[in-house]
């Protein structure tokens, strides 16, 4: 290709150079409704995409003196990230318009955003790991804030940087700890580096906790999720969905490089610090989301009690174990671009959609709505044949072969618990009466992508075997 010995990094500079030009042109754009800019955007994402897939590596592959990696793991997050901002770039368009916030600066921070997570899924150093983070860290802080008028977004905003800055120090800290005693931050020299009874000590534990810290904060585990409700219920709905959607791939490639390609043979070590995230975050989730009346908030609470299910994956130690966690991920950022989707299919000029109330007698406005919220409430569930049974099913046996039964059994009981509040929501579409008759005002293109969206869930539930033979494939590789 063109990019010569950089070919492995031709995603990113297509990406950033587009950034650029979509930069530049909406500078000079007076169009209100930001047209050009929208379509500008798509098309660099297609640039983007395009490259990612001409660039498929057929074998692990460094460059930039080994601080860059493009791997089969690389590949799929890059091409699932792209894929699932342009669908929260779909989703937003109409919203934005409508409420007069048409603005090329969030699909400019979106694009941002979308660089950090590549930096962050192609890291190879903990420097450039970081680096990515806070590439994608200040966009999103930035997002949250769009709406300069609302007081609401504005204090979510400011929670979302103060804890962001936390997290970033405690990892930052953490860093510098491991590259004190490891004498270097690429993560291939990291796992030579532990293998050393005089480097694999207390203090390196110490610093590895810290990073742990850093992570749970970036992922919205418990107890480090304080700012993730807040943020999914103070954001506009367009910024809600972002963050629920590709950022989590981007999360999940962080926990992976860095614990399971820098620190894996320290698994004895950090598998306790995970199981407690992991069981915290599956308990506190369900059981507080069952008390919201929000349901943007309850979504939050939802995300967390997901990544209980990631980190416990992650927390097996197997290939089948970080399978599961790929597969989970994937499915579950499917599943919650679909409903943020339908908060926005419901939200209009001066109403938004934001309480579970809104939801009653959907299926009397529209049977096919009410129906794809139904396949995407049964998903996140974990209820049959819909894709997050066999995502949450997945996890429960990596966790079971690798002789944690109790932890099983765990899962499946925080399942049920978290069954009552998606159910709640498909009871008040079908079996309540509509306090709320107006026409939904998304275009035609925005009702596809979403019934696609929707089907999606179901699809891959019919037929999940394809995704999680990629998943297994992706992981063998990578290891």
């Amino acid at each position: 290709m063109i990019f010569g010995q950089f070919t492995p990094a031709a995603p990113e500079i297509v990406l950033l150079t587009m950034l650029c030009v979509v930069l530049v042109v909406d500078l000079f754009t007076k169009d209100e409704s930001r047209a050009v800019t929208f379509w500008l955007t798509i098309v660099s994402l297609a640039l983007t995409l395009w490259a990612t897939i001409a660039t498929e590596p057929f074998a692990r592959t460094m460059i930039f003196d080994g601080s860059y990696v493009s791997d089969a793991l690389s590949h799929v997050l890059k091409i699932s990230t792209i894929s699932f901002v342009a669908v929260s770039f779909l989703y937003a368009r109409d919203y934005l318009r409508q409420n007069e916030l048409m603005k090329g600066e969030y699909y400019l921070l979106g694009l941002f955003g979308l660089l950090g997570m590549f930096i962050m899924i192609s890291a190879n150093s903990l420097l450039i790991m970081y680096l990515g983070l806070e590439t994608l860290s200040l966009s999103l802080y930035a997002l949250v804030a769009f709406d300069r008028n609302n007081a609401t977004s504005a204090e979510s905003a400011m929670k979302y940087f103060v804890l962001g800055a936390i997290a970033s120090g405690s990892l930052l800290y953490g860093i510098s700890w491991v590259y004190g005693l490891t004498g270097s931050l690429q993560f291939h020299d990291i796992a030579v580096a532990v293998q050393d009874p005089a480097v694999n000590g207390m203090p390196l534990w110490f610093g590895m906790a810290f990073i742990i810290v850093g992570i749970a904060f970036k992922f919205g585990a418990v107890p480090f999720h304080m700012w993730l409700p807040d943020v999914y219920q103070g954001a506009r709905t367009p910024v809600g969905l972002y963050i629920a959607s590709a950022p989590k791939l981007a999360a999940l490639a962080l926990i992976m490089r860095i614990l399971v390609d820098g620190f894996g043979d320290l698994h004895e070590v950090w598998l306790g610090m995970v199981m407690v995230l992991g069981v915290l975050s599956l308990l506190v989730g369900n059981i507080v989301a069952i008390a919201q009346t929000n349901i943007k908030r309850m979504l939050g609470y939802s995300a967390i009690a997901h990544v209980g299910f990631i980190l416990l994956a992650i927390f097996s130690g197997s290939e089948q174990g970080y399978a599961a966690a790929l597969f989970y991920t994937l499915t579950y950022v499917v599943m919650a671009a679909g409903a943020f989707g339908m908060v926005i299919l419901l939200s209009r000029k001066g109403f938004e959609a934001e309480s579970i109330a809104d939801f009653k007698g959907l299926n009397a406005r529209s049977p096919w709505f009410a129906l794809m919220m139904m396949f995407f409430m049964f998903g996140m569930a974990g209820v049959p044949p819909w894709v997050g049974f066999f995502a949450k099913l997945n996890v429960i046996s990596a966790v079971l072969d690798a002789g944690f039964p109790a932890l099983a059994v765990l899962m499946v009981l925080a399942s049920v618990v978290g069954a009552y509040y998606y159910l709640r929501v498909i009871w008040y579409m079908y079996f309540d009466k509509a306090q709320d008759r107006s026409v939904f005002q998304a275009n035609v293109d925005t009702r596809f992508v979403l019934s696609l969206n929707g089907l999606a869930v179901l699809a891959l539930g019919i037929m999940p075997g394809w995704l999680l033979a990629l998943c297994i494939r992706v992981i063998s590789a990578v290891n």
